[in-house]
């Protein structure tokens, strides 16, 4: 039997697929149907790395370098891609992923110390690849401001992606270094439908919210793009020109697409979620989206992973491109310059006698739910 918390995307938090035991939750009969289950806490802790910029080489990623502020993610998207990174820390991928995170307290320190370095080759970096650097918590850490805050000292071009309105909170550095040519933001959107989105994405921004951030960055003078990601055939794919038609009018001069992913847990935890949240449409979205993915749950080949294959991918496809051309989305986003990184004098006179200090003392804490709702949402 799944477990249920209110307020949380996912149904059940079955043990990561590393671990040597399964451990899942089941109904003895014991506990009645009138006895609400214990709120489900927050936790963070603080993780100590040793460095904050990760590479990949994978060739169907516009990017070979990101920061991710934290791990794990409250928002809660069913969706996720990110969600089965925590197995690698001996947690589950489910409830899990969404109410234990991590976060890294030293990391403009980190960042300003890796751009320091007199091999240092400036290139964009992507700022949120993994999990959101504006999920709730981040109101009170400021984890993301910190790191946003070091770009600017040191000039350096960068790229951000979120499903927050909390981003134009830091319109303030994202205007001026989009108009220099060293930022850009790219904000989700995956339906108008604000009983959809509380139900697919519980704790992030309404749609209305997210509308309103494409609308204060581009005020500002910062890029934006617009992500119609994931595309689900069957539950979200007949909105895709209405929410592109939403961000043109906002503010924004591109958009993107994904296809729907399910490797590893995610295909459990969504077929999962879909049989509770929409038992009507359950059999028939999990048909199409197989149809994208040559009769499978997933396909991870590089080629095809992010818009898939077959008629019902290349429909999408079609209908993407006429949308972007009909609403003025298809602007191409201008090369990031990197000819202005500089690192700061005071930061090669302190690398001159750089010492680590012990790290950072941080006790853990949680945030109880009470009402199982969106804290910046609105």
């Amino acid at each position: 039997m799944a477990e249920t918390a209110k307020g949380r995307g996912a149904r059940s938090n079955a043990t990561g697929r590393f671990e040597p035991e399964t451990v899942e939750a089941f109904d003895d009969g014991w506990t009645g149907d009138d006895v609400e289950a214990a709120p489900l806490r927050t936790t963070l802790t603080p993780e100590h790395a040793r460095t904050i910029i990760a590479r990949n080489t994978s060739p169907d990623i516009g990017f070979d370098r990101s920061i991710n502020p934290y791990k794990g993610c409250e928002h809660g998207c069913i969706y996720c891609y990110a969600r089965p990174s925590h197995a690698f820390m001996g947690l589950s991928p489910g409830l899990d992923f969404e109410s234990r995170l991590f976060f890294k307290p030293e990391a403009a320190r980190l960042l300003e110390q890796e751009l320091s370095k007199p091999r240092y080759v400036c290139k964009r970096i992507h700022i949120g690849g993994n999990t959101d650097p504006y999920q709730p918590v981040e109101r009170e850490l400021n984890s993301t401001r910190s790191i946003l805050e070091v770009m600017q000292r040191f000039q350096h071009p960068f790229s951000i992606i979120t499903k927050s309105v909390l981003i134009a909170r830091d319109a303030d550095i994202l205007g001026p270094m989009g108009r220099a040519g060293l930022a850009s933001a790219c904000v989700s959107i995956t339906t108008l439908d604000r009983g959809l989105a509380r139900a697919m994405e519980p704790r992030a921004s309404t749609p209305a919210k997210r509308l309103e951030a494409i609308s204060r960055l581009a005020e500002a003078g910062c890029p934006v793009t617009v992500g119609f990601a994931p595309v689900i055939p069957g539950l979200n794919d007949h909105e895709l020109e209405s929410v592109l038609e939403a961000a043109s009018k906002a503010g924004a001069t591109s958009a993107m697409y994904v296809t729907l992913r399910l490797p590893l847990e995610i295909k459990d935890l969504f077929r999962e979620w879909l049989a509770d949240a929409r038992p009507d449409r359950a059999a028939r979205v999990m048909s199409l989206i197989r149809q994208t993915r040559g009769g499978k749950d997933y396909d991870a080949d590089w080629s095809q992973r992010m818009k898939g294959t077959g008629p019902v991918a290349e429909l999408i496809a079609a209908r993407f491109k006429a949308a972007v051309k009909r609403y003025g989305l298809d602007t191409p986003l201008k090369p990031v310059d990197e000819t202005q990184f500089r690192v700061p004098a005071d930061m090669k006179k302190q690398m001159d006698l750089f010492d680590l200090p012990s790290p950072i003392s941080w006790e853990g804490g949680s945030r109880s739910e009470t009402d199982g709702g969106r804290p910046d949402a609105a």
